[in-house]
């Protein structure tokens, strides 16, 4: 399938979702479907409680893969949530696969105030100087090393004007995020070895790559072991852990990869049961 016919298939996918009428899909015969990392029926979830798709809109496809890839929001009786979708065809155009993450914030912690959801240029736009798909895993999975355990080495590159967005909130070069390293930059941010707390990054999955846009979609758990209580800064400054329990985020994440450095990421993640797995191992 090429970019325009996965993402046609997503169009349909998206308006038979905002219909609550899964029967509209063209499923496989056996399609693996995810929402918020448990497996479920085509029909249940967020299919029975959807009033309509938001209007944030960001769109990726691998053609190697035949999969597709989609940001947005979508409005519950009680809120409008953060949206990730993934979907996998076969050769006849039948999803699949489908892995979807609503960051309903009722049932998550922590909870992200002042959600902007709005087009950033950067994630539309072709990649200028592109890298190899293997170097542009390579670069996504460096974030990943250089986040668990963080030490202050940086184990990937970063271009100087990285932002990151979670969950609808830059916590990039915004002083007015609840956590106060959010104040600096991507880069300086692990500098400091401010996530120390993070103990594990597993389940590490990559499974969609847009090489033409320079995007690579990655899945994957954040453990915290809440065993750390005080520790010191690369500069010295001594802080404590604001994690201080068994707890594990799910994770979605994308990475905008040109001239062999990350420039910008989003990401949608969740709280799960601590040290949860994934039904996608093995897959």
């Amino acid at each position: 399938m090429n970019r325009e016919a996965l993402y046609g298939a997503l169009d349909r996918y998206l308006a038979a979702l905002g219909r609550k009428d899964p029967g509209a899909v063209e499923w496989a015969s056996d399609p693996f479907i995810t929402e918020n990392n448990v497996r479920l029926a085509p029909d249940d979830g967020l299919w029975g409680t959807i009033e309509r798709v938001g209007d944030y809109r960001l769109v990726f496809a691998d053609e190697k893969t035949r999969q597709v890839g989609y940001f947005g929001t979508v409005v519950e009786p009680l809120d409008e949530s953060a949206f990730t979708l993934r979907l996998g065809f076969d050769e006849a155009g039948c999803i699949v696969e489908c892995e979807t993450i609503v960051v309903r914030q009722v049932d998550s912690s922590p909870r992200f105030e002042n959600q902007r959801f709005y087009e950033k240029p950067i994630l539309n736009a072709p990649a200028q100087a592109p890298v190899s798909r293997a170097e542009m895993i390579a670069l996504a999975d460096g974030y990943f090393e250089t986040l668990q355990r963080n030490d202050g080495t940086i184990r990937t590159k970063f271009h100087p004007d990285c932002n990151r967005v979670e969950n609808g909130v830059q916590s990039t070069n915004n002083p007015d995020f609840f956590v106060p390293v959010a104040a600096l930059g991507c880069e300086a941010q692990f500098r400091l070895g401010n996530y120390r707390y993070d103990d594990r990054l597993r389940g590490r999955r990559f499974p969609l790559v847009d090489e033409e846009r320079g995007l690579v979609l990655a899945y994957g758990f954040i453990d915290h072991t809440g065993r750390l209580d005080s520790y010191e800064l690369t500069d010295g400054t001594k802080v404590k852990s604001h994690i201080r329990r068994p707890h594990t985020f799910y994770l979605g994440e994308l990475f905008k990869i040109d001239h062999g450095m990350l420039c910008q990421i989003e990401a949608n993640f969740i709280t799960v049961p601590y040290h949860m797995p994934s039904p996608w191992d093995g897959r």
